[in-house]
């Protein structure tokens, strides 16, 4: 299919700290029918600062309550020599293998790897330098908003047409683990679409598919979401995650979506064109006599004249005998 939506299995923390995890959850993204993986390099240093004061402490409400920031980003990273077993395998089971690097070392990390694609992660969106490196690479870059201001996406987007790179795509995404469907405020994509001039998809973390196809639906050319082989195996990010089997569903219910919104047309077969209404005949007529409301009306099939003449034939003469049920034609008309 042309252009078709582009689904991103997102893996984040849900590897628990164990490649065999990570491996066989790459193995079932590629059953349950995703095009690409996409996971998260990065080190705690490259998030936050194992310091002990107001700007570091535990987080005291949310998904993550009672965690400390350099503890939680300890828990959740991917070790970075797994990245590289990971890409062949995601590769061979022939999905795409990308990254949303959290400082300057992963992006030569992932440059090492020779990566198709970057994702700017939302919390990310006003590290211009960040930006301004990955957009140096001349590879897609996948934006996402979750916390931006429209002058954030602009600067953002300048930063990387300033790098001559103008392979640029937004997200929506409401920044909530896990976000409410009232959240979702999916009429945004057509704005985005219209202000920036750019290709929109959508990073999800509600529960459930009914965001990602209303976003389709929209016009979201990508969509992303967590997925995990068991959310009982817990984890940081197990709450937010689909399973295979939902996740599975959710692509089918994106492809018939994709199915049903087609292309612009407004084209009628002739066979459709003979289904409409048409001037017939509805009495016999001799040569020579008046056509009137009487013996000629509009009705199905299409075959003879079309009805816009009615009022032009009425009061004509017929040339021949006309028997009932014949379409009408100019030829029968004097």
């Amino acid at each position: 299919m042309k252009d078709k939506v582009f689904i991103v299995a997102e893996m984040s923390a849900n590897h628990n700290n164990d490649f065999n995890v990570a491996a066989k959850t790459i193995r079932e993204m590629a059953k349950s029918g995703a095009d690409a993986v996409k996971v998260q390099t990065y080190r705690p240093e490259s998030l936050s600062l194992n310091v002990d004061n107001d700007f570091f402490k535990p987080k005291i409400n949310g998904l993550w309550k009672g965690w400390k920031p350099w503890d939680l980003y300890k828990e959740a990273s991917m070790p970075y020599e797994w990245q590289p077993k990971l890409k062949k395998i995601a590769e061979d089971l022939g999905l795409e293998f990308f990254s949303s690097p959290f400082d300057l070392e992963a992006v030569d990390f992932l440059e090492s790897l020779n990566i198709k694609r970057y994702k700017i992660a939302s919390f990310e969106i006003n590290d211009i330098p960040l930006i301004c490196k990955v957009a140096s690479t001349k590879k897609p870059i996948i934006i996402s908003t979750g916390i931006a201001t429209t002058d954030d996406i602009e600067l953002a987007i300048n930063t990387c047409y300033q790098a001559k790179n103008k392979n640029v795509s937004l997200l929506k995404c409401t920044s909530e683990y896990p976000a409410r469907v009232e959240m979702a405020n999916l009429a945004t994509i057509t704005d985005m679409k219209r202000r920036f001039k750019v290709n929109v998809g959508l990073s999800d973390h509600t529960l459930g598919h009914i965001v990602p196809i209303v976003a389709v639906s929209l016009g979201a050319k990508i969509v992303e979401k967590h997925f995990i082989l068991d959310r009982k195996m817990g984890g940081v990010d197990s709450a937010f995650s689909m399973e295979p089997t939902e996740f599975k569903v959710m692509v089918e219910q994106i492809r018939l979506t994709e199915k049903a919104i087609g292309t612009i047309s407004y084209d009628v077969s002739e066979k459709d064109l003979n289904r409409r209404r048409s001037l017939f005949a509805v009495e016999n007529i001799n040569k020579g006599e008046i056509f009137t409301t009487s013996n000629i009306r509009s009705i199905r099939p299409g075959n003879g004249l079309s009805p816009k003449h009615y009022n032009e034939i009425l009061g004509k003469i017929a040339k021949n005998n006309i028997k009932k049920g014949t379409p009408l034609n100019w030829d029968l008309i004097n």
